[in-house]
C-alpha cells in the first residue's frame, strides 16, 4: 500500500470532511470549545445512539440533524456516508461517550472510507477518554501500557498469560456484573499486583478503589456494582 498524506482540506477540494469528535464520558461540562463549535457547523452528526447524543446536543443548543452509525450498521450505511462526504457534506462522528474509535466501530468506518477514497479528510477533535482518565488517576506507571478494550467473557487464559508476560501496566473495561469474578481469576494468575478500579468516572456516583488484587476483590464482594467500570493493573 502506498502511503498518502492526509493534508488539511483546501477550497479546491469540494469533498466534505469527517470530524472524529470526543464527547463527555459523564459530566457534560467535559467537552472542548472546539468540539462544540465543530458539532454546530457540520451538516450531519453520526451517532452511536441518537437518543444518547440528543441529550448532549440539547444541553448545548445544537440543532444539527443526526444519523445512527453503530456496530450493527450495514455496508449500505457506510456507502451512504461515503457518498455524503464525496458530495461535499461535512460530518461529525461521536460515540455515546468519550473518543470515537476506541471501543466502538468508528475505526472501522474510517478505514472503510479511506480505503474507498484516500482524499477524504478525517480530522480528530480530541477530548475525554475513560482510558486516559483512569490512567491519570491511578498513580501507576503509564509511559508504556497495554489496552485490551473489554475483557472477553470466555477464553481469557491466553490473554491473561500474555498480559502477565508483558509486565506492563494494562487497562481494560469490564461489565459490573462480571468484575468480581474476573478479579477472582486474576488473583490466581497475578498474585498481589496492585490495581485501580474506577466506576462511573466523572458522573455523580463516581467511585474509585486502589490496592492489591485480593484486597480490592474482597472489598467489592457483596457490593451491588453498577455502571461503567475501568480497571488499571499496575505493571512490574
Amino acid at each position: 500500500m502506498v502511503a498518502k498524506a492526509n493534508t488539511m482540506q483546501t477550497k479546491d477540494n469540494k469533498k466534505g470532511s469527517l470530524y472524529m469528535v470526543a464527547t463527555p464520558i459523564g459530566n457534560l461540562q467535559d467537552i472542548t470549545l472546539r468540539a462544540i463549535a465543530t458539532l454546530k457547523k457540520v451538516d450531519t452528526i453520526l451517532c452511536e445512539d441518537t437518543r444518547v447524543t440528543s441529550k448532549l446536543l440539547q444541553h448545548y443548543d445544537i440543532d444539527i440533524p443526526t444519523m445512527s452509525y453503530h456496530h450493527h450498521s450495514s455496508d449500505d450505511k457506510k456507502l451512504q456516508i461515503l457518498k455524503m462526504l464525496q458530495e461535499g457534506s461535512s460530518l461529525a462522528l461521536v460515540t455515546d461517550a468519550g473518543t470515537p474509535g476506541i471501543s466502538d466501530p468508528g475505526n472501522e468506518l474510517v478505514d472503510f472510507l479511506l480505503q474507498a477514497d484516500a482524499s477524504i479528510q478525517v480530522i480528530p477533535i480530541p477530548g475525554p477518554s475513560s482510558l486516559t482518565t483512569a490512567l491519570s488517576a491511578s498513580g501507576f506507571r503509564a509511559d508504556k501500557f497495554v489496552f485490551i478494550g473489554f475483557m472477553p467473557k470466555k477464553k481469557k487464559t491466553k490473554l491473561l498469560a500474555f498480559l502477565k508476560e508483558t509486565k506492563y501496566t494494562f487497562v481494560f473495561f469490564e461489565s459490573p456484573y462480571r468484575v468480581v469474578k474476573t478479579f477472582e481469576g486474576m488473583v490466581r494468575d497475578f498474585g498481589d499486583r496492585n490495581i485501580f478500579v474506577a466506576r462511573e468516572l466523572t458522573k455523580l456516583h463516581e467511585e474509585t478503589y486502589r490496592g492489591n488484587l485480593a484486597d480490592v476483590t474482597a472489598l467489592l464482594k457483596g457490593k451491588k456494582i453498577k455502571g461503567e467500570v475501568v480497571v488499571v493493573v499496575n505493571g512490574i
